[in-house]
Parts: C-alpha cells; sequence; structure tokens
C-alpha cells in the first residue's frame, strides 16, 4: 500500500478539473482506493439526513401550491408578523 500526501488548489483550472475527476469516481464505492482525510466538501458525499417521509411531503405540497414565498429582505413582514 502506498500513502501520498497531495495539495490541491481549488481555484485553479487543473485543480478545479482533478476535483470534480475525484468527486466522481469517489462517490461510487471503489476497490483499492480510500481517502483518508479531506478538508474539501466537493469529496465529502454525506449522506441525506433528510426524512424521506418528509421530503415526500414537502414536495407534494409543492405541486399543490401549499405554500408561502419569502421575501428575504423582509422575512418578517412576509410572514405578516410585523
Amino acid at each position: 500500500m502506498t500513502t501520498i500526501t497531495i495539495k490541491i488548489n481549488e481555484r485553479t483550472k487543473a485543480g478545479k478539473a482533478l476535483m470534480a475527476i475525484l468527486s466522481e469516481t469517489f462517490a461510487k464505492k471503489t476497490d483499492g482506493v480510500e481517502i483518508v482525510e479531506t478538508d474539501s466538501k466537493k469529496l465529502i458525499k454525506e449522506k441525506n439526513s433528510y426524512n424521506p417521509e418528509f421530503v415526500k411531503m414537502v414536495l407534494e405540497s409543492a405541486k399543490r401550491g401549499e405554500y408561502k414565498e419569502i421575501d428575504p429582505k423582509d422575512i418578517w413582514g412576509s410572514l405578516g408578523l410585523k
């Protein structure tokens, strides 16, 4: 087994390309390669923490139009709480 350390500048064209390749490749389970440590959120694919029933409820209510649009510049006013 070989362990290597790679420093990637995600702001460069080459860095962005390498990060895209790594995230696509290692999002799936691969044998023989393991990412031991990373500080990049692009490579960390977290399990969806939302309850599937909640997601279903939200999507169904959106289809029915049962929602209220909120103005981010006037949240309290949008909710009628001003």
